[in-house]
């Protein structure tokens, strides 16, 4: 029996404001549509906590045995600086200033943003459609939003008509922004736009002649909206309404909000069902930005090429630490945040291989059964990593004391508990062991064979001196050595 039949999942649905139990459109079958990058530069840390969160989401559903649509797209075209309806095409502005062709900018940091992913460990969606695959539908949807009323063409654009839209619907519903508050703060900025209203949204835009990429419509050269392109892949793909729909909290308005809108003026229901938003990262306690150089790239962690942290940390780590946080809660980053999560990272990658040799008890002295529905109940609960984590190394403690001979655990219990840690610490929390390339972890064993050596000797000298020196010198940074029964051994 699928696990999902005994387990009862709720989702904070950021539409409502509360926790709702999780009931799918079709039983069995999820679709979930999650907000791609716009790829005009390297992936930045924020983003990927936010795909990794959406990853943690769609991997415990596969695991609760849904079949799962994952569709994430990627922004090619469309995507204006600011997020507004003015300015210059993001992809176009780096190719102007790189002298190279827009597609040439696409291809390069989609590359990058598919290599850092799979540097995490996420798991590709089902469907990654692009805006510029899709502009024969995004002038289909336009046709339908014109004819039923809710948007008007002016000087070759095609804008969205917020206050006639809000007559029949609720536009700001989402963000619970009132439109009365937004044409207060907006009325000045009235006479500098084409637009009826300085709240309505593009729809479509007239290409300027300056403008690289354009393309044919009804109502002349031009490209597409921002926010249209979700409206119509989401719906091309998951159906006019679907399950779940993620993205970080800074598009929850206006993007979230117009794609709500464009969905309801097109189709006449509901696009999402339940809406979830990702919260932001931090780095030592300030917002990121290249402006202050309080930021930091992925690759940059991983090389330990940076000016902020004191060590390289690997992509297993650095997930382990995003997983530490719940997904809708802001989450700082620092030195010693990832020193610290490093450490239990190891310390559960190091229980996990002595599950295998643990000696087995004909009766139990823990419960593991109850232990493992505490697993499912953090999770349940609104996909809670952290609690979850706590969890896994309320079994971590069990793993030393039977392996210390303080506890007793039966053969079938040991085999619940390897099978419950294996499913939520690798298939659920995506996290796997680290990787050192090019023969470094055959140079580290070495290394550390040759040291433990030499503290041996030091110590049948009793030279306790240096041992003691070899030992702490290690403990300093971050080589754990513990002495047993078989001999010494290292953890880092």
């Amino acid at each position: 029996m699928a696990l999902y039949k005994e387990q009862t999942l709720r989702i904070y649905n950021s539409l409502t404001g509360k926790k709702e139990v999780f009931e799918p459109l079709h039983q069995g079958h999820v679709g979930m549509y999650v907000c791609g990058p716009t790829v005009y530069s390297k992936v930045h840390l924020g983003n990927c906590r936010t795909f990794m969160s959406f990853d943690m989401v769609y991997r415990y559903l596969v695991h609760l045995g849904y079949r799962v649509r994952y569709v994430r797209n990627i922004t090619d075209a469309g995507h204006l600086e600011d997020d507004a309806d003015q300015g210059e095409d993001k992809i176009s502005k780096k190719a102007r200033l790189e002298k190279i062709e827009p597609m040439e900018v696409v291809q390069r940091y989609t590359v990058d943003f598919h290599n850092i992913l799979r540097k995490f460990n996420l798991l590709p969606p089902s469907i990654e459609p692009t805006a510029t695959g899709h502009i024969v539908e995004q002038i289909e949807t336009i046709k339908l939003i014109l004819q039923k009323g809710y948007a008007y063409e002016k000087n070759g654009s095609v804008y969205f008509d917020v206050l006639k839209f809000n007559k029949d619907y609720d536009y700001g519903k989402l963000s619970g922004r009132r439109i009365e508050d937004m044409i207060a703060n907006t009325r000045d900025l009235a006479a500098q736009d084409e637009k009826n209203n300085p709240q309505d949204f593009a729809l479509w835009k007239r290409a300027e002649p300056q403008h690289i990429m354009r393309w044919p419509s009804p109502w002349g050269e031009g490209f597409p909206g921002w926010h249209l392109e979700c409206t119509v892949m989401s719906t091309k793909y998951l159906g006019e309404t679907f399950d779940i729909h993620g993205g970080g909290m800074d598009l929850k308005f206006p993007h979230h909000e117009c794609e709500i809108a464009q969905a309801e003026a097109g189709y006449g229901k509901s696009p999402v069902r339940y809406w979830m938003h990702a919260n932001m990262l931090t780095l030592n306690g300030r917002k990121m930005a290249k402006s202050t150089g309080n930021n930091l790239l992925p690759d940059e962690i991983f090389s330990g090429e940076n000016e902020i942290l004191s060590k390289p940390y690997s992509p297993a780590v650095v997930r382990f630490f995003m997983m530490q946080a719940h997904y809708t809660s802001i989450l700082d980053l620092s030195d010693e945040a990832l020193q610290a999560a490093e450490k239990g990272y190891h310390r559960l990658m190091d229980a996990m291989e002595l599950v295998e040799g643990l000696p087995e008890s004909p009766a139990s002295e823990v419960e593991v059964a109850q232990w493992r529905q505490r697993c499912y109940d953090a999770m349940n609960d609104d996909f809670n990593s952290p609690v979850l984590i706590a969890q896994l190394f309320e079994a971590v403690r069990w793993i030393h004391q039977v392996s210390e001979g303080k506890i007793r655990l039966s053969g079938e219990d040991k085999l619940l508990l390897g099978a419950t840690l294996n499913g939520f610490v690798l298939d659920v929390l995506g996290l796997e062991k680290a990787i050192s390339g090019s023969g470094q972890g055959q140079t580290l064993d070495g290394v550390m064979a040759l040291l433990i050596e030499l503290r041996n000797k030091a110590r049948t000298d009793k030279d306790y001196t240096t041992s003691d020196r070899i030992r702490d010198a290690l403990g300093e940074l971050g080589i754990q050595l513990k002495d047993g029964k078989e001999g010494t051994t290292y953890s880092l």
